[in-house]
């Protein structure tokens, strides 16, 4: 006689980790409105429907849930331990992102009775394994930030060095040497000196751009930022 498999259902869950300068890094929950784990803070996601993929699916719970509409979103790790919800077998796929949280406004539905931003340092406890998914997030991230200019986004169309090695910074919670980082940048060609306003300009309030036809050229070439 053929074994029978139990029934497996598949979830995805979305990191949005929220970068202000003064502030640090900080990550979007929900607060549930149902059981398992009612009121308790979790990440936004919810079950993958029958016709869409996993990326749309991630896409849809969190709009649903927060009112974002990310597009930056990236597969990150499935999490299938067996027992990780109390209901039956489920796969979760997570994704995440890293955004300026100012340019969007949250708001709980669906599921979802509360929404807020909570500082990665300072977070609630959290439903299912949502405290080893976004411990993973921040992992990966930081990584990221390591090997691939990550965060140009959260910063002005034009910076100051300044600006950019203190979201590098936090970004990695360490420091950096700020000479390093800048040869490293300008060595590969990934920060354009804007032109001086006037000579009295001071040499530290110089204005970058970020290049980023270089910096796909680079990361097609298999090019690493590697900072230390």
């Amino acid at each position: 006689m053929p074994k029978e498999f139990p029934r497996i259902d598949i979830t995805v869950d979305a990191i949005i980790f929220g970068y202000k300068p003064n502030e640090g890094i900080s990550v979007l929950l929900i607060k549930r409105k149902k059981n398992p784990f009612k009121s308790l803070w979790a990440l936004p996601g919810g079950f993958v429907e029958a016709d869409e993929s996993l990326d749309q699916a991630a896409s849809r719970e969190l709009k649903e849930e927060t009112g974002m509409d990310v597009t930056s979103l990236e597969q990150l790790y499935t999490f299938g331990e067996p027992k990780r919800d109390p209901r039956k077998r489920i796969i979760s796929v997570a994704y995440f992102a890293i955004v300026k949280p100012e340019l969007y406004k949250v708001h709980a539905a669906d599921d979802a009775a509360a929404v807020q931003w909570f500082n990665i340092k300072k977070l609630p406890p959290l439903a299912f394994d949502h405290e080893k998914i976004v411990e993973t997030a921040i992992f990966k991230l930081r990584k990221k930030v390591f090997n691939e200019p990550v965060g140009f986004e959260l910063l002005n169309k034009q910076f100051a060095f300044t600006e950019l090695h203190r979201l590098y910074e936090t970004l990695c919670d360490k420091k950096i040497n700020t000479s390093d980082i800048k040869k490293k940048l300008l060595s590969l060609g990934l920060l354009k000196r804007q032109k001086r306003k006037s000579e009295k300009q001071k040499k530290s309030n110089l204005q970058y751009k970020f290049n980023k036809s270089k910096y796909f050229k680079l990361k097609k070439k298999g090019i690493a930022l590697q900072i230390n």
